[in-house]
């Protein structure tokens, strides 16, 4: 009896393996054509050529996502060269999977995926079976009709497109906040960083944009930074002290002011930390070296070269007055005494 268990034990395995083994050369395959396309689409010095190879990477990556077993294939080399970002938080609910198209006037489109995995009980034959099932709601960029996107709640349906780069969870009374921090190319003028929150409904459906910010008296539901497309900015989020933290941007003179080509970083640093809920921001903040491999990516994606701000990796000291994470270290900035 027991080498009988261990022969069915051992066939089972085998087959098990064997299903991994067919479905990870599969797996290989398809990102193989997605990165051929890819190459085709950023190397095409036309926006008809542009549109013809990212239809092709839409109708590929679709094909591939819709099977459950893809939700744990990393597609690794494509976000190792940065041609599409793949992100999954840690309760490993969904995952979702953003990438641009610049076009030759200098704006750029965006489109991507949320591929949410869920295991689905079904009643057969007088008893209960569970079944995984692949949900894929696809990203609409629907930047250019959203009017006032600091104040939009949209679906995926209407997206305000951008190129996420990090996911930060948190929980209060029992709902996920999944803040993302992103990048928008925007024009040949200026660039956008943004801080955007995706939550799901009952029904699992995405949502856009939450009442979970307190910024000078202000409630917007994203922020969004713009910026001179010649400078840099930082944003970045600080694991040791649970922060976002980022470049405060200024106008090259006072007579610019609200004209965003001409914001650049002034070297110093706001933030945002969380508490009861809520994204509180802190101004005038002090910022020391703590590099993190993880947080990269804080200029255009397809850049090679490094960036020019030097307060790009950094952790957190907070202001006493500013509101801040849940158990951050915090120090007030010394003034100077007038003699």
């Amino acid at each position: 009896m027991k080498k009988l268990l261990l022969l069915c034990f051992t066939f089972v395995s085998l087959v098990v393996t064997s299903q991994t083994t067919n479905e990870t050369k599969v797996f290989d395959s398809l990102q193989d054509t997605l990165l051929n396309i890819c190459k085709k689409m950023y190397s095409s010095k036309t926006d008809a050529d542009k549109e013809t190879y990212n239809a092709q990477l839409l109708t590929t990556f679709e094909q591939a996502l819709n099977s459950p077993s893809s939700f744990d294939y990393p597609f690794d080399s494509l976000s190792i060269l940065k041609y599409v970002s793949l992100l999954t938080p840690s309760d490993k609910k969904f995952r979702i999977i953003t990438w641009d198209v610049p076009k030759t006037d200098g704006t750029h489109e965006y489109y991507g995926f949320i591929q949410e995995k869920f295991v689905q009980a079904k009643n057969a034959g007088g008893g209960k079976s569970k079944t995984e099932v692949m949900q894929l709601y696809p990203l609409i960029d629907k930047s250019t009709e959203i009017k006032n996107p600091d104040n939009a709640i949209t679906d995926n349906k209407k997206w305000l497109g951008m190129w996420y780069y990090k996911i930060i969870e948190k929980k209060w009374k029992g709902k996920t906040y999944y803040t993302l921090l992103a990048w928008d190319g925007n024009d040949k003028f200026s660039c956008k960083k943004i801080i955007d929150v995706l939550t799901f409904d009952g029904n699992g459906t995405p949502r856009f944009g939450a009442d979970i910010f307190v910024m000078e008296k202000k409630y917007p539901k994203r922020i969004i930074f713009e910026y001179s497309a010649s400078c840099s900015m930082s944003l970045r989020y600080s694991h040791k002290k649970d922060s976002i933290v980022f470049d405060h941007l200024a106008p090259a003179s006072p007579q610019l002011e609200g004209q965003f080509q001409y914001y650049c970083n002034d070297m110093s640093y706001d933030g945002f930390g969380f508490k009861k809920g809520k994204w509180n921001y802190g101004n005038d903040l002090n910022a020391i070296n703590d590099k993190d491999e993880k947080d990269k990516l804080y200029h255009n994606p397809h850049d090679a070269s490094p960036s020019s701000s030097g307060s790009n990796n950094y952790k957190t000291v907070f202001d006493k007055n500013a509101p801040t994470g849940e158990g951050n270290n915090v120090k007030k900035k010394e003034k100077k005494k007038k003699k």
